[in-house]
């Protein structure tokens, strides 16, 4: 089976009402809809953007009111995921955990209107020291009519273990929406969004965000480029990369997978990663 992938470089800039927000996550759909894209993938916490909009005497939000969004946000990609008939990883959102916390959340909005919710599971020191998150406790991998996915949102990349449980659980693809603010984080995700392709034979859709929100703490600076990513093998490009976008660009990228290759690297390729992994020597996923 061969699917399309679409992932959003999605620019950041500071906006004064949610309409705003929403004409431009409704352009990205659009945009990847005339590409009959399948997938879509905006990136890790985009919807910061609406931090900027300021409160009734012209301040910008704090982080604790974002989630004061969240049946907007919703409705929005909901809506947005059913009109083009596409599965959409609607980046990360900051949703309310109760108890006083807040949890930074990869949602999956399916074409009948469901939605799936995958917290993240490994938090920055940023996260928890100034936005006093709470991580998420369990993986989820999820089913679609094209096959198992998985959504591990940036840091959680950088955990080999997390990634060979998904694999495990029957993840073929993983989405990775993710949000750096300079060379340094970024190349850390992208290096381990390769390493986490071979280790495991499946394909790593990633992205970004670019742009600044001049307004918005901790978001001021961005460095992205989104990036459809393979294992090492020879039915794959010899570096890997099926294709990314041009850094810090506002842009879409998008590309087939081709889940049958897949099989055939896991089973006979030039290397077998994931089936010659050494359980006798260190515990599997379990």
């Amino acid at each position: 089976m061969t699917i399309r992938v679409c992932a959003v470089q999605y620019k950041l800039e500071d906006i004064s009402q949610f309409e705003q927000f929403a004409a431009q996550a409704s352009h990205y759909v659009r945009n990847a809809s005339e590409y009959d894209a399948q997938f879509v993938l905006f990136p890790e916490f985009f919807t910061t953007q609406l931090l900027s909009v300021p409160d009734g005497q012209g301040n910008p939000l704090g982080i604790e009111r974002l989630p004061e969004f969240t049946p907007r946000y919703l409705a929005l990609f909901q809506g947005l995921a059913r009109q083009y008939g596409m599965h959409i990883v609607g980046g990360t959102h900051v949703v309310d955990a109760g108890g006083g916390k807040r949890q930074n959340a990869a949602h999956l909005f399916y074409p009948d209107g469901r939605i799936a919710v995958q917290p993240k599971l490994h938090l920055t020191p940023t996260e928890v020291e100034a936005w006093d998150m709470t991580p998420g406790e369990s993986l989820d991998v999820f089913e679609t009519e094209f096959g198992t996915i998985a959504m591990l949102t940036c840091y959680d990349i950088e955990f080999p273990e997390i990634v060979r449980m998904a694999k495990a659980k029957g993840a073929d693809i993983v989405f990775c929406p993710s949000c750096t603010d300079d060379r340094h984080g970024f190349y850390r995700v992208r290096y381990c969004c390769h390493a986490r392709a071979v280790e495991n034979q499946v394909y790593v859709v990633t992205t970004g965000t670019v742009g600044s929100l001049r307004r918005v703490d901790f978001m001021r600076a961005n460095f992205g480029q989104a990036a459809i990513l393979s294992p090492n093998d020879i039915p794959f490009p010899p570096a890997g990369i099926v294709a990314e976008g041009v850094i810090n660009d506002d842009m879409l990228v998008v590309a087939d997978l081709d889940l049958q290759l897949l099989e055939k690297v896991r089973a006979a390729g030039s290397v077998t990663t994931w089936r010659d992994r050494r359980t006798d020597l260190y515990p599997d996923w379990s």
